[in-house]
């Protein structure tokens, strides 16, 4: 095959061109292509006066592709051979633990399954269906269910999220993974758009055609289990125990891939008084920031969406004092999401659709968290930090799960709000007007008083008066990791911590690459001779 670079197409035109634009950059008739594919495809609207998109294709000739390369001269054409990902098989009795079911468990799990090692998966939340169900009742005002919510069941935290598949890994393992979510129903185009996304409407769908896969070669998955120890001998793992919905029990076990997840707080401490490696994190925290989604188009575009998709961003800045912060997860069209999973705490998320079709755009606003800055010195110190700015909005929410919000313009005087002005909040079961400076602690209200007029100016219309804040978003990334080794196993032997609760991971993608990764070390240990690899 042929890779050619930088193919254009105005905005609405037709992707049926680019056999003809190809052809046209190979100085071939369009006759001679027997096949072409879009490798990648992205927006470029850095010059608002000439938005367009640019795509890499990959085309098959009906014959001389090798002399045609021989006699080529232009850098944007090249030969393409895709890489393949391949699972070996093994034969073994020992069936591998999965601890937890998000996407690096899930990747995990299905690698193991693939290569005929029977894995039994433990997930303490439940399925896709029974979790969106209690996730709906919980935003409308029900009770939370502190083992099946936003972060735990099936699909992990990112499946009440945007679906954002982009990840700054260039880990040759990451085609693979957006092959699988495609096999597994996500829309085609997440194999080629340069900010893939699948969108919560359909994640919840496609999570579930991925534990079918598993069970049918052979994996077990387990919901409403949750780990609660590890039998350890001599300093390797020989077992776990676990309570699930028949009450207590033990499993044998030497080779658990543990997948807990960021918010997972009763594990955590489970893990420190077993002694297991662990130490504290960076971490980031702050709120969420929502505007008009028109707004942010025409900050992007210059002018109405009409035919473009509903533009994003992505901002950080460095203070003068040293202090940072930056967006994350923006979710265009998006919602601001309940995401608690303890009763009497209030935490903040975003999610999309896969139509991003709502009228408002929010992002995380985060403020960069050192070791340092935790109350405390212990190793669980920013755990314990996260849930005391929860429970905290819980209180000034009303202990209602309703979350406390402000103005932007009103976040910087410093006086409290009373309602909304242009944007209105979307957070669901509802928002209590106050003062955030009143939640957040003066380390993070600090930065972002500094923050958001310099990015202000990055973004116009980022620091609207208007815009809304609300609080808390604590759950961005893991307080704590736990260290191993090139192997990717702890100092315990036949354990290997995995994904964005063990700190190896930011998002859907690096956590499933991460899981891949863990279930390579454990079939190699499998079987000394057998590993699956990256072609």
């Amino acid at each position: 095959m042929i890779r050619i670079r930088n193919l254009r197409l105005e905005p609405g035109e037709a992707e049926s061109l680019l056999r003809e634009r190809a052809a046209r950059k190979l100085r071939v008739p369009a006759e001679s292509i027997s096949g072409w594919r879009i490798l990648k495809k992205s927006l470029d609207a850095r010059k608002k006066s000439d938005i367009h998109y640019t795509y890499t294709v990959a085309v098959t000739l009906r014959g001389g592709e090798e002399k045609l390369l021989a006699r080529n001269r232009d850098p944007q054409i090249d030969a393409y051979a895709p890489r393949n990902y391949t699972i070996p098989r093994v034969q073994t009795e020992e069936r591998p633990v999965v601890v937890g079911f998000g996407p690096a468990g899930m990747f995990a799990a299905l690698v193991l399954a693939k290569a005929g090692a029977r894995p039994i998966v433990l997930e303490r939340g439940q399925d896709a269906l029974r979790r969106k169900q209690a996730v709906e009742a919980f935003r409308a005002g029900g009770r939370l269910d502190p083992e099946n919510n936003v972060q735990f069941g099936e699909g992990g935290a990112g499946t009440f999220s945007d679906g954002k598949l982009n990840t700054g890994t260039h880990d040759p393992r990451m085609s693979w993974v957006l092959e699988q979510f495609h096999a597994h129903g996500a829309q085609e185009n997440i194999l080629y758009d340069a900010k893939p996304h699948i969108g919560t409407d359909v994640l919840v769908e496609v999570v579930q055609n991925f534990r079918r896969e598993i069970l049918a070669l052979g994996g077990e998955v387990r919901f409403g289990t949750k780990l609660s120890d590890l039998i350890l001998e001599g300093g390797a793992l020989s077992g776990i125990r676990y309570v699930g919905p028949e009450g207590k029990g033990a499993l044998p076990c030497r080779h658990l891939i543990l997948a807990i997840g960021h918010s997972a707080r009763d594990t955590f401490q489970m893990l420190l008084e077993r002694q297991i490696p662990m130490e504290p994190k960076p971490f980031s925290m702050g709120a969420r920031i929502e505007h008009r989604q028109t707004s942010i188009d025409r900050a992007q575009y210059g002018r109405e969406r009409d035919e473009l998709p509903p533009a994003d961003y992505s901002l950080n800045v460095h203070l003068p004092d040293g202090g940072s912060a930056y967006t994350f997860c923006m979710c265009p069209g998006g919602e601001v999401f309940a995401a608690a999973s303890e009763e009497g705490g209030v935490v903040t998320n975003g999610m999309s659709d896969s139509r991003r079709d709502g009228e408002n755009a929010n992002a995380a606003l985060l403020v960069t968290l050192h070791p340092e800055d935790f109350p405390g010195e212990d190793v669980l110190a920013g755990m314990r930090w996260q849930r005391e700015i929860e429970r905290r909005a819980f209180s000034y929410g009303g202990e209602t799960y309703c979350a406390p919000a402000q103005t932007v313009g009103d976040f910087l005087r410093g006086v409290p709000s009373e309602g909304p002005g242009a944007v209105q909040p979307s957070y669901r079961p509802g928002v209590r007007w106050g003062d955030l400076h009143e939640v957040l602690p003066r380390r993070i209200t600090d930065v972002l008083e500094q923050a958001i007029p310099a990015l202000g100016r990055k973004l116009a219309g980022f620091d609207d008066p208007d815009a809304v804040l609300t609080a808390p978003e604590t759950r961005s990334s893991s307080p704590v990791r736990l260290p191993r080794d090139e192997g990717c196993s702890s100092a315990v032997e036949g354990l290997y911590p995995c994904g964005e609760g063990a700190g190896y991971a930011g998002g859907i993608t690096s956590a499933a690459v991460d899981g891949m990764r863990c279930a390579e070390a454990v079939l190699k240990r499998l079987s000394g001779q057998t590993e699956a690899s990256v072609l």
